[in-house]
């Protein structure tokens, strides 16, 4: 681990509380301080549509600037928006509340580039490995962010969770600080023009294995965001189960979002990308199963946890694949538009969880992932038939 993976992770404890905190709790206070009750989630999948209509520009922000200003810039802008979500509590405004999380869904826009910071501060061999150590973090902060909001969501006697976004605020601003000693490598700037020397863009899209790494990225993170968002609904506003219980599910099932990191890394160094893959669909198809049994609060953890795990070994394996799919000069223009694609996808299935379960059921929206997992299988399988050819 050198300087920059070390000040990248620290950063990624503080910097991921922001989603963390509101996929635990925007659900819930979003149906507090509405009155229409399909659009509980809303702020939710609002966040996910800030950090995907911001992907490209957070992208050509950093080729313009850097690395270290655009990351600290996302950190004080996260901070604010933070500020903006305690305000908007304590107004009981449901609109304010909603862009609040658009704008942090934009500062985790920039977030989401640690993973490519870091992959770019090691050897290519050494990729897997150090996003995986950058993923890790993501425990921390699920435990970090969660019990915390829990704790201080009474802390401003008459507003409920508004401590909760005060605390948010704190710590969505330590990256500004370690990110301060970042050191841009020297190839970071690259000019967004058309006079670049790099593939088009639809060159770069069109290999098989970029299509791969996408599509696996992209349908773990759909899945996993879709059944997560709905997950605080349905525990603890239908089922009628504590909010305690509610987070320590959650807590449990980000700890198997970034637990398996500590191995990811070696498993695809030794089997390969797409077997990596299969193993992650495999998790998920145990997800689904579990969905059909009871819904009780032993079947919510175990299927959350295989959740996590179905997503680690998808995106992990996706996000290492991507990295070996375009040259130095391609580096910014190909993180977008992957980025672009993973968090759209991410997004619609977020917008759709609080509809889907107000319409149907647990059960139902597990049954409708399976398409997703099909069309992850597909590319993985074409990938590997066209790349022996």
């Amino acid at each position: 681990m050198n300087k920059n993976v070390l000040l990248l992770t620290i950063s990624q404890v503080f910097g991921f509380t922001a989603a963390t905190i509101t996929v635990f709790l925007s659900g819930i206070i979003g149906s507090q301080i509405t009155s229409i009750k399909f659009l509980s989630t809303l702020p939710t999948a609002i966040y996910v549509v800030g950090t995907a209509i911001f992907t490209i520009l957070a992208a050509r922000i950093m080729s313009k600037i850097g690395r270290r200003l655009g990351f600290i810039f996302a950190a004080f802008g996260s901070s604010a928006a933070s500020l903006l979500g305690a305000f908007a509590i304590s107004q009981q405004n449901f609109i304010l509340f909603c862009v609040s999380c658009l704008i942090l869904g934009m500062g985790a826009a920039f977030n989401h580039q640690y993973r490519f910071a870091a992959a770019e501060s090691v050897e290519k061999e050494k990729v897997p490995k150090a996003i995986s150590i950058l993923m890790l973090a993501g425990i921390f902060a699920a435990f970090l962010g969660i019990s915390s909001a829990n704790y201080t969501k009474n802390l401003i006697p008459d507003h409920l969770y508004m401590g909760s976004y005060l605390l948010l605020a704190a710590f969505t601003f330590m990256p500004a600080i370690f990110l301060f000693f970042y050191k841009n490598n020297e190839t970071t700037k690259i000019e967004f023009n058309n006079k670049y020397s790099g593939r088009r863009l639809f060159e770069i899209i069109s290999q098989p294995k970029f299509l791969q790494a996408v599509v696996a990225s992209a349908f773990a993170y759909a899945v996993m965001s879709y059944l997560m968002t709905a997950t605080p609904m349905s525990m603890h506003l239908m089922e009628k189960m504590s909010l305690e219980k509610t987070g320590l599910v959650l807590q449990l099932h980000v700890a198997a979002m970034f637990l398996p990191s500590l191995i990811t890394g070696n498993l695809i160094k030794k089997f390969g990308h797409s077997n990596v893959i299969y193993i992650g669909v495999l998790f998920l198809v145990v997800t689904i199963i579990l969905s059909l049994f009871e819904n009780s609060y032993a079947n919510y953890m175990v299927a959350l946890i295989f959740l996590g795990l179905g997503w680690n070994f998808l995106f992990i394996s996706g996000t290492s694949l991507v990295v070996l799919t375009y040259k130095e000069e391609e580096k910014f223009k190909a993180q977008g538009i992957n980025d672009l694609i993973v968090f759209s996808t991410m997004a619609l299935a977020s917008l759709s969880a609080g509809i889907s379960l107000s319409l149907t059921s647990w059960t139902t929206m597990n049954l409708l992932c399976i398409p997703f997992l099909v069309l992850i299988v597909y590319s993985s399988f074409r990938a590997d038939i066209l790349s022996k050819k």
